[in-house]
């Protein structure tokens, strides 16, 4: 046989492979058939449970531009690939969903397809919606058509070659995705699996509490180990780790007010996690906070990996001892000026208003994105019906140098007994140009 025809057929064997590959990823199939879809006699009662599952999975915060008219789209999504414009699902026939049945709907949720058939980019979390139940599913396209409608039309994403080539999504999915309806954990109570479904199915919660490949896929819709938001330059904290969000010690009450007012006892909701308490967890039953909440609760416990040679490289070098102690002496003097008022002198802060520095592991992490974001552009927290006028810090971009920033985030990171490695002026200007949105 020559070289020739060893080349054709090594060639061919190759391209039907990928053709095999491609082919099982566009036409995936749930392994748990969802079975007949639920019928509700009450067509308001459907409406109304589809209202509070679109809070629930917080449609409104992505499909509403600022500004714009209600779920008709147009918000970029800002991401590594490019940028991804959300579509109009108002009833609009021509540009929104108004010309979609409920099986086109479901196929959008659970399959990640679009009503032609096109596949969806997993900017729109298909993969935890999947586990959505049929019956939802309805109830939410039964909202959607009630949703006033808009006529705009739909924008095309603008991402780089080549994420931009709808067709290599079929390997994406064939590697990363696997439909399939929440099936309840025989082994855990009532509450727990609730829970479950919320917190891995409609509320989409690992899409931003994990980390990514070169790909953009994580570990699955039960990943929580946390990641970076790069785009956006926020830090989405690992929620199994103990010195990071693990709420496995908090108090159960603690833990439900700040999900549903964004404002506990120690703690408070900023940055993206802000928005998602305005926008959507305020208005979940006390019910299905609490289920959520028992979910969180029962995570494993994970520990934080170690910094990479990378990041050990980016951070500063240790100081010595009285270089160290200039630092803290420099960084008192920044504290008592612009921070003690609010903070107290010895980091104790006050309760449910202004969190407490010491032993506030939000100022401690190995990530220190989001204590810098907040110190230059300010920390506010969501407005919500029991906390209507929620108190905020103001942005010290404008007051404070990068060296500043850097020597009083240092102090607040060691003092009162807070173990923390030292922050450099190089790392905060990074992030003295962050987008706000």
């Amino acid at each position: 046989m020559s070289i020739k025809r060893i080349l054709y057929s090594l060639l061919t064997s190759i391209l039907l492979v990928l053709a095999g590959v491609a082919g099982y990823g566009y036409f995936l199939l749930d392994e748990h058939l969802p079975g007949t879809p639920a019928v509700d006699a009450n067509t308001g009662g459907q409406v109304a449970r589809g209202a509070y599952l679109a809070r629930a999975g917080n449609c409104m915060g992505c499909h509403t531009m600022r500004g714009g008219d209600a779920y008709a789209g147009g918000r970029v999504i800002q991401s590594e690939f490019g940028n991804f414009l959300t579509p109009n699902i108002t009833a609009d026939v021509n540009y929104g969903i108004g010309a979609w049945s409920a099986e086109d709907f479901w196929q959008a949720l659970h399959n990640g397809k679009s009503k032609d058939g096109r596949m969806l980019y997993p900017a729109f979390p298909f993969a935890n919606y999947s586990q959505i139940t049929r019956t939802d599913s309805d109830a939410l396209f039964a909202y959607f058509k009630t949703v006033k409608p808009v006529a705009r039309e739909n924008q095309p994403h603008d991402l780089r070659f080549p994420y931009n080539q709808r067709i290599l999504l079929a390997f994406w999915r064939a590697l990363y995705f696997r439909p399939g309806v929440y099936q309840n954990n025989t082994q855990q109570t009532t509450e727990w699996n609730r829970g479950a479904y919320l917190v891995n199915g409609l509320a989409h919660c690992s899409a931003c509490h994990s980390s990514r490949n070169v790909l953009g896929a994580n570990g699955g819709s039960h990943d929580l180990s946390g990641g970076a938001l790069p785009m956006v330059n926020w830090y989405a904290p690992s929620l199994l780790a103990q010195d990071e969000a693990g709420v496995l010690h908090w108090q159960p009450a603690q833990l439900q007010a700040l999900l549903k007012t964004g404002v506990s006892q120690h703690s408070v909701a900023s940055g993206p996690m802000a928005e998602v308490v305005a926008g959507s967890l305020q208005y979940l039953t006390a019910t299905d906070i609490a289920a959520m909440g028992t979910y969180l609760q029962a995570l494993p416990v994970s520990k934080t990996a170690a910094a990479d040679m990378l990041d050990k490289a980016l951070k500063a070098p240790e100081l010595g001892k009285e270089q160290m102690a200039m630092l803290m002496q420099q960084g008192a003097s920044l504290y008592k000026t612009h921070c003690a008022d609010c903070h107290g002198a010895n980091g104790s802060g006050v309760a449910s208003i202004y969190p407490a520095l010491a032993s506030n592991r939000a100022v401690q992490m190995q990530n220190a994105t989001n204590p810098l974001r907040i110190i230059l552009a300010g920390g506010f927290a969501p407005a919500t019906e029991a906390n209507p006028r929620p108190y905020g810090m103001p942005p010290f971009g404008p007051v404070l140098s990068d060296a500043e920033v850097a020597i009083v985030l240092s102090y607040v990171r060691n003092a009162w007994g807070n173990q923390a490695s030292v922050i450099t002026a190089a790392e905060v200007n990074r992030y003295r140009t962050a987008p706000l949105d």
